[in-house]
């Protein structure tokens, strides 16, 4: 038996997203083309490989199976690509990541980690890069991929797909103000010292964006370019501190609150570039990485925990 490895992926994406419109946009199919994929896939393998519901669809046991080799097969084809490729008489230009300072703090790093250890011959040049950049990078031609911030990304023409959460949240020293409060607003956040991200950092941006010309005054004690020691400051006591919920380790001693502002809620997409190397095995094998570094981090984030209550 022969499978089509576009088959492969589009039946991983839909598993993936228990959706099978959900799978043929990632795919930048119709759910037409699509469901006739999978009707074709499941004749092919002759067993029904997904149970079809309201609420979207699951794998049968065969389609766990083969969706579990699939991956497999998928992952062999970009190791010899990639092999393959090196024998080159030029070698390949490396690929392009973009992505902002919450992406690089964890999901960019883990997922670096495993995809260089996995592809030898892979090279990939990553720079840090606010929403509005990397979308005109992608858009030019000049980035293969990028994590992005939906509110900045929607609408640009890019084919993107969520990735994870990355809502902001308020931290401080654990049994300190915090305790006992499960949300607040931002002016009461800012009624408190604080410490921060540099003011030219993406995420001060993103809240000065949306606070406007009436922002309340805020006392920053100290600022640093680094989202880690920005979290372990606030939870030193040196002050209260608004980051994005990936940058806490879950078994860090500090109090955790979340913020009542909408913009508060913030999610990371993966988007494409509109180069040719984007459909290439590399750049899948990228993007893959990436989903999987980031399913790493929602495991680690499963909710916002309030603050404990002072007893004292």
């Amino acid at each position: 038996m022969r499978y089509d490895l576009d088959d492969l992926r589009l039946f991983l994406h839909v598993v993936d997203e228990g959706s099978i419109t959900a799978g043929a946009r990632r795919m930048s199919l119709s759910l037409p083309s699509a469901s006739a994929r999978v009707r074709a896939l499941e004749r092919h393998a002759g067993v029904e490989l997904v149970i079809r519901g309201r609420r979207g669809v699951r794998p049968t046991p065969a389609g766990s199976t083969l969706a579990r080799h699939a991956r497999d097969v998928l992952v062999q084809t970009a190791r010899l690509d990639s092999a393959v490729a090196s024998y080159r008489d030029a070698p390949a230009e490396p690929l392009t990541l973009l992505a902002g300072g919450s992406a690089m703090h964890r999901i960019v790093p883990r997922a670096l980690i495993s995809l260089l250890r996995e592809y030898p011959d892979l090279d990939v040049a990553v720079s840090e890069s606010r929403t509005p950049r990397t979308v005109r990078m992608l858009a030019d031609g000049k980035a293969d991929l990028g994590v992005v911030l939906d509110d900045e990304a929607r609408d640009r023409g890019l084919h993107t797909e969520p990735l994870g959460d990355d809502s902001l949240v308020v931290i401080g020293q654990a049994g300190g103000i915090l305790s006992g409060r499960e949300s607040l607003t931002y002016r009461e956040v800012a009624e408190h010292p604080l410490v921060g991200l540099d003011a030219g950092s993406s995420l001060r941006r993103w809240i000065e964006k949306y606070l406007g010309p009436h922002a309340p005054a805020v006392r920053y004690r100290t600022t640093a370019a680094d989202l880690g020691l920005v979290v372990a400051l606030a939870a030193a006591g040196a002050g209260l501190a608004v980051v994005p919920r990936p940058a806490i380790d879950p078994g860090a001693s500090l109090d955790v609150c979340s913020l009542r502002e909408p913009w508060s809620r913030r999610q990371h997409h993966l988007a494409w570039g509109t180069t040719v190397r984007t459909s290439s095995t590399a750049t899948a094998a990228l993007a893959e990485h990436l989903r999987l570094a980031a399913r790493a981090e929602t495991g680690r984030h499963p909710d916002v925990r309030p603050a404990a209550p002072n007893l004292d």
